[in-house]
């Protein structure tokens, strides 16, 4: 199948590309480094010539809850708009579990748009819900990191391998569409400052961690169980334990 991948060239768009190839499928990478805007539709009509399936894993780093609902809602209206003059017979959304439950976050927000758009379109609908990926928590450090200091909130979640997200999401376009939410989480829960230190310490990066909800980019109503998946979540097979043995190769 022809599959094109929205956020082609991203962390979780690499990993479905390469996951739809390894599969005998024909991956189209989709973003503005291969010529396309799907914020203003310019060579969407182009990249979805013949596309089967689309899997949209596109992202944003705004932290307005206003600016993420207007990015999200613009390039699903222009995705599914050029999915329709396509014949695109399959929408498949990388989406996060607990969106529903949090306010706060701008990220949710425009996510919450995005997936509401998608159920009332006119192409046939899947969603995939992950959970944090393992790489979340030194991204989080990323943000916060100020003079050799970083400031991690203790969140409670179940993070998963980006590899086996892109492995679901792969599974689901090439399927019949489900028109529903499946959630992915990964085999157990973890706190994020233990998986910060953990991370940092098999990368060798001596960055000291202050475990508070102050001064970082969460606030409190995250806190408890509210990032967690249902008992009816997919469970994907990478522990922590090996992701990290992985990064410590890599390191």
């Amino acid at each position: 199948m022809r599959v094109a991948v929205i956020g082609g060239t991203g962390l979780v768009g690499r990993h479905t590309v390469d996951a739809l190839r390894a599969q005998g499928h024909d991956p189209v990478p989709v973003s503005r480094t291969t010529g396309v805007d799907v914020t203003t539709g310019a060579g969407l009509d182009e990249a979805l010539d013949g596309v089967g399936a689309v899997i949209d894993s596109l992202s944003t780093e705004v932290r307005e809850p206003a600016e993420a609902e207007r990015f999200f809602a613009a390039s699903t209206e222009n995705l599914l708009a050029a999915e329709q003059r396509a014949g695109v017979g399959h929408h498949v959304v990388l989406s996060i579990v607990g969106i529903d439950r949090v306010e706060g976050n701008a990220h949710y927000a425009g996510k919450r748009v995005q997936e509401a758009m998608v159920q009332d379109g006119a192409i046939p609908w899947s969603i995939v819900a992950a959970t944090q990926f393992y790489d979340f928590a030194a991204q989080v450090v990323g943000w916060t990191r100020v003079d050799g200091t970083a400031v991690i909130p203790p969140l409670l979640m179940r993070p998963c391998a980006v590899p086996d997200v892109a492995a679901v999401l792969v599974e689901v376009a090439v399927g019949e569409p489900l028109g529903r939410t499946i959630e992915v989480a990964g085999p157990d829960n973890h706190d994020l400052v233990d998986m910060a230190r953990r991370t940092l310490a098999v990368r060798g990066d001596a960055v000291r961690l202050i475990a508070s909800w102050r001064d970082q980019p969460f606030n409190v109503e995250m806190a408890g169980e509210v990032l967690l998946p249902g008992d009816d979540a997919r469970v994907t097979p990478m522990n922590f334990e090996t992701w990290l043995e992985y990064e410590a190769v890599k390191g």
